[in-house]
């Protein structure tokens, strides 16, 4: 009979495993019996023996059989029983059961054991080779049936392990999907592109992009053609970047130009790239160059290094014309101030009187010049309240209508809820007048329009114009006129820069608007198209008003008498001091005159109270204005003390006490009697 198939130990490591030897119950309450059918059997495979119903029955608990050959009459269970139970045990309902029996062959024994279940009725005494064929075939049927489930786990098995590996296939491509996804999503908010380039055919440079938002990057257009993103650089930069990029060196190769977009906008790119692995050169060999590159888009980092360096400059500028100024108003204070004592005591013909005031005239347009480039360098001296932009309306409309002509248009549109702007009405009237007569000037003779807007806005935290937090007012005057160059936008707020003819234009005009509004806690942009026009944006801080804001009715005209005896004058200028001692000397004060602050600091030891007036100048060598008043304060508490000067500087302000009178330079006689007349 056949037996079990087992697999050789040699065989290859995927072959699968020998089944569990099959095991055959023999049952039986007579031990001969046993003995018999366990020699009958032997080779079958393993042969279990039980003495009794319920001895099977535990057997069967325990362990799995090929066939059961099961005694009819047994003492307690007999075999019809024992059938019945097997059967109705789900575990060991489909095991074969041969009845054995010596007596009852009648065909209603036979019938009765097939109903319980039974394959097979043998009579004893056996024939063991029939007996044994019969065993065989079921214990090569559970052999067989022992193989399939085996080969059934190991495809299981298998299949699960597929399974298990198309599951981690399947998660690894996943993770990829969204590792590719997250670079996308990234790459698509960054300013850049992906590329790659390589030597065609003819020799020339073909670009093909890969990566990144591209369109938005460049605009559109250029991506399908392969000349077409290079023919757009810049003409300027074009051949520079040809020849470093057709050099081909080794390693990383850093390129930045200009590149014109569909639109006609300038974009500032930074271009990188390096020879890819297929782009290297074998020894000797001729291959075509391959690289791979990005492509930054870096427009608003050149803009704002632009604005910063103009910044930079501008600020140079207005300290070097500070320094001017402040020296030149020392001459004009000595001017004015000798062509006023002059004029008030001594009689002149009408001639020499004729000479005294042109020279008065002269003097006072430099005055109003040192005025100007002060404002540029924001040190003049502001007096900030709550303006309503409809006053200035009116005031600057009378100013300028005749100055502007019936050709032009002038179009206020204000907005009702703009509020009030916190600034020196004057300096603000007089920025927009200036603005309004450069905007006159570019539209020339011809027919034009030019419009004045005020709305309210707010602005957040990092914002473009770099102002704090908070709410302004934007002021905008708009023009039809001819625009301005590109190269040439950003110096027109530069001090004497014009574009005017000789005679017709200082070049302060837009500087000291410039320089009003910064020293205003706002910002001025200009925006400009040539053939189209240009827009000036200031913006000024919001305010509302206050009860110091309102006039206190007083009378200006009509100063209190003096009411000082002595004064100590301090001045670094010879002139300044003769000049400023006689106008005191004519409004009746004894003074005394120090030339610096140490000096004055020991007039006053020598009788602190002689002095109820001190006039000091700001810009001193050694020890300057503030820390003269500083010192005074100590020694010198009672007496009123005058700041002079022509160069005011918020951070000198700020630490001045409110007590502190300041006067700017030049000062003329009457200024100095209203300044001097005035409550503390």
């Amino acid at each position: 009979m056949a037996s079990l198939v087992r697999t050789d130990a040699s065989s290859s490591a995927g072959a699968q495993p020998t089944p569990a030897l099959p095991r055959v119950l023999v049952v039986d309450d007579d031990e001969r019996n046993l003995l018999a059918l366990s020699e009958v059997l032997k080779g079958l495979g393993e042969i279990v023996t039980a003495m009794s119903g319920k001895e099977a029955l535990r057997r069967l608990l325990k362990d799995d059989f090929a066939v059961i050959l099961l005694d009819v009459f047994m003492p307690g269970i007999d075999g019809y029983e024992t059938a019945q139970l097997i059967r109705q045990r789900e575990q060991t309902s489909r095991i074969p059961i041969i009845f054995l029996s010596a007596v009852n062959k009648e065909t209603e024994h036979l019938m009765r054991g097939y109903a319980m279940g039974a394959v097979d009725y043998v009579f004893k005494p056996v024939d063991a080779v029939v007996l044994r064929s019969k065993v065989g075939v079921f214990v090569d049927l559970y052999s067989m049936r022992q193989q399939v489930a085996v080969q059934a786990r190991a495809e299981q098995k298998l299949k699960d392990e597929r399974h298990r590996a198309d599951l981690a296939r399947l998660k690894v491509e996943r993770q990829l999907r969204d590792t590719m996804q997250r670079q996308t999503d990234i790459l698509s908010i960054l300013p850049l592109a992906l590329y790659e380039e390589e030597l065609d055919a003819q020799g020339e440079l073909v670009r093909r992009f890969v990566g990144g938002d591209f369109e938005r990057l460049t605009g559109g257009g250029a991506q399908g053609e392969p000349e077409a993103f290079i023919s757009r650089i810049h003409p300027e930069d074009a051949e520079r970047v040809r020849t470093l990029f057709m050099r081909g060196a080794p390693g990383a190769q850093l390129c930045s130009y200009r590149w014109i977009a569909p639109d006609g906008d300038v974009r500032h790119f930074l271009d990188q790239r390096s020879v890819t692995s297929g782009g290297k050169r074998p020894a000797g060999a001729g291959a075509t160059r391959k690289w791979a590159g990005t492509l930054v888009d870096v427009t608003e980092q050149k803009r704002m290094e632009a604005q910063l360096v103009q910044t930079g400059k501008m600020d140079a500028i207005g300290q070097l014309t500070g320094g001017i100024a402040h020296d030149f108003n020392n001459l004009l204070a000595s001017i004015l101030g000798g062509i006023d004592i002059l004029d008030r005591r001594m009689e002149f013909a009408p001639a020499e009187e004729k000479i005294l005031s042109l020279m008065r005239h002269a003097a006072l347009q430099g005055a109003e010049l040192v005025r100007r480039m002060m404002t540029f360098a924001r040190k003049q001296d502001l007096n900030p309240v709550c303006v309503e932009l409809s006053a200035v309306r009116t005031t600057v409309l009378g100013l300028v209508e005749h100055a502007v002509g019936d050709a032009i248009a002038l179009m206020w549109v204000c907005d009702d809820d703009a509020g009030e702007v916190f600034a020196d009405r004057a300096q603000l009237e007089l920025s927009i007048v200036n603005l309004i007569i450069n905007a006159r000037d570019a539209i020339g003779g011809a027919d034009g329009l030019i419009t004045i807007r005020t709305a309210s806005c707010a602005l957040e935290s990092g914002n473009e114009h770099g102002l704090p937090a908070g709410d302004y007012v934007r002021l905008t005057i708009e023009d039809t006129g001819e625009g301005i160059a590109p190269d040439i936008l950003d110096k027109i707020t530069e001090p004497f820069f014009t574009t005017k003819d000789v005679g017709k234009g200082t070049g302060l005009g837009l500087s000291m608007v410039f320089g009003f509004v910064r020293q205003s806690g706002g910002a001025m942009n200009v925006r400009s198209v040539v053939g189209k026009g240009t827009t000036v944006e200031l913006l000024l801080p919001h305010a509302e008003r206050s009860a110091a804001d309102e006039p206190d009715g007083s009378d200006a005209s009509h100063p209190a008498p003096i009411p000082f005896a002595s004064a100590l004058l301090v001045d670094d200028d010879e002139g300044v001091r003769s000049v400023v001692r006689e106008q005191l000397v004519d409004l009746g004060l004894a003074v005394e005159c120090a030339e610096d602050g140490p000096r004055a600091l020991a007039l006053v030891d020598k009788d602190p109270s002689r002095f109820d007036l001190v006039i000091t100048d700001l810009s001193m060598p050694g020890m300057n204005g503030v820390e003269l008043i500083d010192e005074l304060a100590v020694s010198c508490p009672d007496a009123r003390i005058v700041l002079m000067t022509g160069f005011i500087d918020d951070a000198v302000v700020d630490r001045l006490a409110p007590s502190v009178l300041r006067l700017r330079k030049p000062v003329t006689s009457g200024e100095l009697r209203e300044a001097l007349s005035a409550k503390v």
